[in-house]
This record gives C-alpha cells, sequence and structure tokens, in this order.
C-alpha cells in the first residue's frame, strides 16, 4: 500500500521529546514539587514507550531523546533533532523509527523521505501490536477496522508518484489517480468491516440478555495494560488464558462462570487492558468488547499496587470508562502485586463506617483471592431483601426453583399442607422471581 523504502526489518530506533508541562508562574515552594512530578511522569512515559517496543517484537538499538518548547509543523521533533536521527540511523543500520507521539501523516512521510527508513508514530505501534494479539474473528475485524480508519489519511505519502489515468483511445479510464481509487475501497471495506462488528453487537447483546435470563450477575476486569487482570482471571477460573509480562498480551475477552457461595455465582470477564493516550481509533473499534464493562453489573479494577504511577493509571483507565458509558458502573478497586511491596500483605480496606474502598492481593502467589472472592459476595449481598412465602401442595414445583435460587432460611408446614418458608435474595433475584407468572402470589409477608 505505501511507497516504503526497501529493506525493512524490526532494527528499531526509539525517539522521544519532552514538552514543558510546568506552569513557570506558579509560588516558588510549588515548582520543585511540579519539576519532580513532571520529571516522573517523563521517565513512567519513556518506560512504557520501551515496553511498547519490546510488545511490538522490534530490536530497541538506541533511544534519542529530546525537549521542546512545541512541536514542529514539519518534522514533529524539529530539524536539528531529525539529522541526529538521521545519523543515528546511519550508524545503527536500522530499519524502522518509532516516536513516541502523534505524528500527521505530513510529518511522517517528511521524516521518512529524510531519513529513508520506516517512520512509525506512537498509534501505529499499538496498532501494530494488536493486530500481532488478535486472534478471534472479533478481534481480527476490530484490529483490521482500526488499522483502516488509520490508514485513509495516510494514503497519500504512497501514491504521490503517480499521475491522473491518461485519455485517448484505448485509454480511457474513470479518471481516478491510484490514491482515489484506493481511497474508494478502503472506504467499501471500512462500511464492510462496519456491518460485520454490527453483527458481533447483536450476537454479544444476545449472549448478555441470554446472561440475565440465567439472572448471573457479570463482573468485569479493568485496569491498565500489563497490571495482572489475566493472572488474577486465571487464579479466580481456573482457566489457561495467555499471560505474558508484556503490554496488551490480552486483547480478546474471555467470560467464564466463577462461584462464590452456594446459591451466588458470577460470570467472570477478563477485557483488554488500557494505556495512556489510547487511540481512539481503537477505541471505537473496540466498542463492541468494551460495552461488556458498560453492561456489567460491577467492575474489577485492577491496578498494578507497585507501580509508581499508579494514581495516573487509574485516571486514565477512568478516562476510556467514560469514552464507551461505563462511568457510572460500580468499582471495585483491586490493588494486585501486593508480594513486591514491602510490609504489605493481602486484606479488605475499608472506612470508619465499614465500607468497602481497597482489596489488596497478589495473583501470582494466589494470596488474598479468597478476600476478593468474599468482597464480591458481599457487594451482591448488600441489597439482599427477605420475604415470608406460603407454596400450597399443588405448588410444588416451586420448591426446586427456590432452593435452586435463593437461601431459605426457615421452613415449616401448616395444617393445610401447605410449605411456609422464609427466604432471602438480592433485589435482582427477587425482581427476576417477581416476572414469573404466580411467584407473587406465594408472598405473604415481607421482613425489612
Amino acid at each position: 500500500m505505501f511507497d516504503r523504502p526497501t529493506g525493512t526489518g524490526e532494527r528499531a530506533l526509539l525517539v522521544h521529546i519532552d514538552f514543558p508541562t510546568v506552569n513557570h508562574y506558579s509560588p516558588a515552594s510549588n515548582i520543585e514539587s511540579a519539576l519532580q512530578q513532571a520529571a516522573s511522569l517523563r521517565d513512567e512515559a519513556q518506560r512504557e514507550f520501551y515496553d511498547l517496543v519490546l510488545s511490538a517484537g522490534a530490536e530497541p538499538l538506541s533511544f534519542i531523546k529530546g525537549k521542546r518548547v512545541k512541536p514542529e509543523a514539519k518534522y514533529f521533533i524539529g530539524t536539528g533533532k531529525a539529522q541526529e536521527v538521521k545519523e543515528a540511523v546511519e550508524l545503527h543500520q536500522v530499519d524502522l523509527v518509532l516516536v513516541n507521539h502523534q505524528l500527521s501523516p505530513a510529518q511522517e512521510r517528511n521524516l521518512e523521505i529524510m531519513l529513508q527508513c520506516r517512520v512509525l508514530d506512537r498509534t501505529g505501534l499499538i496498532l501494530d501490536i494488536f493486530a500481532q494479539r488478535a486472534r478471534s474473528h472479533e478481534g481480527k475485524l476490530q484490529v483490521e477496522l482500526a488499522q483502516l480508519s488509520h490508514m485513509t489519511t495516510r494514503l497519500v505519502r504512497g501514491w504521490t508518484h503517480l499521475e491522473r489515468q491518461k485519455g485517448g483511445i484505448g485509454l480511457r479510464g474513470p479518471g481516478e489517480t491510484q490514491l482515489e481509487t484506493d481511497r474508494r475501497l478502503l472506504g467499501m471495506r471500512i462500511k464492510q468491516l462496519n456491518k460485520r462488528l454490527e453483527k458481533v453487537r447483536k450476537q454479544r447483546e444476545q449472549s448478555r440478555r441470554s446472561r440475565q435470563r440465567a439472572e448471573l450477575p457479570t463482573v468485569s476486569l479493568v485496569g491498565y495494560t500489563n497490571a495482572g487482570k489475566s493472572t488474577l482471571f486465571n487464579q479466580l477460573t481456573k482457566s489457561s488464558v495467555y499471560v505474558a509480562d508484556q503490554l496488551f498480551a490480552t486483547l480478546d475477552p474471555t467470560l467464564r462462570r466463577v462461584e462464590l457461595t452456594k446459591n451466588l455465582s458470577m460470570v467472570l470477564a477478563d477485557t483488554v487492558g488500557f494505556i495512556s493516550d489510547l487511540p481512539h481509533d481503537l477505541v471505537e473499534a473496540f466498542h463492541a468488547t468494551l460495552l461488556e464493562t458498560r453492561e456489567a453489573d460491577l467492575l474489577l479494577h485492577v491496578i498494578d499496587g507497585h507501580a509508581d504511577n499508579r494514581d495516573k493509571h487509574i485516571a486514565e483507565v477512568n478516562s476510556v470508562l467514560k469514552q464507551v458509558g461505563a462511568d457510572e458502573t460500580p468499582q471495585l478497586l483491586v490493588y494486585n502485586k501486593v508480594d513486591l511491596l514491602e510490609g504489605q500483605k493481602p486484606r479488605i480496606e475499608r472506612d470508619n463506617s465499614g465500607n468497602i474502598l481497597r482489596v489488596w492481593l497478589s495473583a501470582m502467589d494466589n494470596s488474598g483471592l479468597e478476600l476478593l472472592l468474599e468482597t464480591i459476595a458481599e457487594i451482591f449481598s448488600q441489597d439482599r431483601q427477605q420475604k415470608q412465602l406460603k407454596v400450597p401442595a399443588s405448588a410444588g414445583q416451586w420448591r426446586a426453583v427456590l432452593y435452586d435460587r435463593v437461601d431459605i432460611l426457615e421452613e415449616t408446614y401448616n395444617d393445610m399442607g401447605d410449605w411456609l418458608v422464609l427466604i432471602e435474595a438480592t433485589s435482582r433475584d427477587l425482581n427476576n422471581l417477581m416476572k414469573k407468572a404466580g411467584f407473587s402470589d406465594l408472598v405473604i409477608d415481607t421482613e425489612e
């Protein structure tokens, strides 16, 4: 598709530019703190970029850093820095330059012409990782849609050498340039992918309705990439979802049933991890997958408790959740990797009123998981209600239903042979039972 230099490979040179974030008009007492915070964020951004490159399978040979007041229009990184990168490209014989920023199509093309090698920005790098990780049919469709949406703005780079088709006898054509033809073909493919993904969305909606009919609450794991969601998922469900110490190890969502108590189960969903500056095209393409978070009854927000900037990671995750409309879904903060924190042990942290704030655990060591399950069960049990029922002998079919779906606290029989039973269940389960024909006739009293 693109007019790239030949001989491309995976030997990469990394480029990162820092832009000022400190308000120089701040009081002197705050400047030092702001500088320290900016330095911490800068180091975190560079480490994350390096991890992204490794996750993509590239071999980093050099890391060029710099500072600018604002991006340059032509090269983004500045003419002088671009010359420095060119010298490094020739020195290390690299085939690929990765820039930890979002470049415009023109900036990417200008850098490629100057450096005579492939140039990829942060968005293109993340898209490449997602393309490698996609395994399911749905995942591949979503990645392709994101790639094509990103590609449509960059087609001009590949076809600037082609002129409009010539006319004349035997040479008359549609009057399109190759660029226009490819834009039209890409547009047709994007429409086709959107239709297929709409079908996937309907299938997911049907699956969600089936789970609702089965009266099972859904819990989704969300969090920053590499926070340990898949490891926790495997420990809770005894599954073997792919786990690796790399960014975006999980791409395709996985759902499993987990028993909480005798009469309480849940469906646990493992979802794709988030990251700072997650490309908008990816958020849009993975909207069907991320709907699992919006439709969930509870979000387990898994946090790397050992990360230096975990508060920033929490903010990034909440930002993406807001984009997909899941910011109103109840959250439980789960601080993972407690085994890496000195003096910390698995525990449930509460406020002075006894309300749950967060759970500390280690998915790798399988420690604290029982505390998490207890906490989830407690959350789903907080709105439990008791009802007194009278089940006539002629309605014996209700015995199996009640024993299967609610907790039986007391049961006796009257002289007429009616079964008098005190049940306890969540509001969700009771509402579902109320929708069943004949159940409301059994209720004779409600205990607060």
